[in-house]
Parts: C-alpha cells; sequence; structure tokens
C-alpha cells in the first residue's frame, strides 16, 4: 500500500507517497493532475494508493520543514525510485550536487559518461518523481540559464536563491541579478 499526503510549502502545496520502504514521489501538485500521478504509482508498484501517512512520510515532512527553514542541507530519506537503468544513472548524478552549488546538463552527462546525451540527461531529469530531495533544480543549462523545471522556473530561481542563503558560498554561476 503506498501512503499520500499533501504537505504546504513556501513554494505551493506539494503531494508525497510513500510505500513501507520509502518515499515514491514529490511533487508541487499546482498544474499537475495528481490523479495521473497516482495511477502511474498504483502501475509501477502494482499496489493500491490511498491517502494517509506512514513513518516516511512523517520523517518527510520534518526534513522538508528543516530544509526549508534552511537548517538541513542534505536528506536522509530512504528512496523508492524505479526506471530505467539510465534514469536511474542521472538521477544518482543528481544526488551528487552538493546543496548550495549548480551543475549543467553537460557536466551530468559526462559524469555518467554519456557526454552526447545531454537531451536524454534533460528527459530522465524531467521524470524525476521526487523534487527537492532529488535535486534537478540545480541542474541549468550550459550557458548558466535557468532551463527546465517542472515546477517551474520561479521555484526552480527559489530554491537556487534559498541554497545559495544558507550554502555560506557562492554558487558556481551567479545567476541571480538584481
Amino acid at each position: 500500500m503506498i501512503k499520500t499526503a499533501k504537505i504546504k510549502t513556501p513554494l505551493g502545496e506539494m503531494v508525497a507517497a510513500a510505500s513501507e520502504d520509502g518515499i515514491c514521489l514529490l511533487e508541487f501538485t499546482e498544474g499537475r493532475t495528481v490523479a495521473a500521478d497516482y495511477e502511474n504509482l498504483t502501475s509501477l508498484f502494482n499496489t493500491k494508493v490511498k491517502r494517509g501517512s506512514n513513518s516516511h512520510i512523517r520523517n518527510l515532512k520534518k526534513q522538508l520543514k528543516e530544509y526549508f527553514k534552511g537548517k538541513r542541507k542534505e536528506f536522509s530519506l530512504p528512496l523508492v525510485i524505479p526506471g530505467t537503468q539510465f534514469q536511474n544513472e542521472a538521477w544518482g548524478e543528481l544526488m551528487k550536487i552538493p546543496f548550495g552549488r549548480t551543475s549543467t546538463y553537460l557536466e551530468q552527462a559526462e559524469a555518467i559518461n554519456k557526454p552526447g546525451a545531454l537531451r536524454a540527461v534533460g528527459h530522465a531529469n524531467a521524470s524525476n518523481r521526487i523534487a527537492i530531495i532529488i535535486p534537478c533544480h540545480r541542474v541549468i543549462g550550459t550557458d548558466g540559464t535557468l532551463v527546465g523545471y517542472g515546477g517551474g522556473l520561479k521555484r526552480k530561481n527559489w530554491l537556487l536563491e534559498h541554497e545559495k542563503k544558507f550554502s555560506g558560498k557562492a554558487t558556481d554561476l551567479d545567476l541571480f541579478p538584481d
């Protein structure tokens, strides 16, 4: 059984889902069809999705609250992220990008030894079902511009600014003109 809950954040409402093994969804609800997310989870995990909570969702809420207060820079949550081998490589590389730093699609592709796979890396990042925790918001265009984020570029900018503020150091590129 997968449990789901809504979580209020400074960036708007998010929906979370967790199996008994860990977090399997964290997405902003605005502009999404949450029912489609639930159908996808039902298919992926071959189980029912039901509103409720479990220890993983409670821990996620606690850690997100700490993150948004600037007190948490790394998450320690079990994740359940079924995907292709390529997606899992791309997502694994995303999780290596430190808090307050950015990387580019090219750097991500090179890190997984697929330097010509920029588009595929972009598609893998776009299919990430666990926003913020798997930090696809930390990936920018090679020219330093903010590109592609399922939660919208305003949220991506906010998240990068937030991390920059609490990291104690500047991001790789100055993306935030006044």
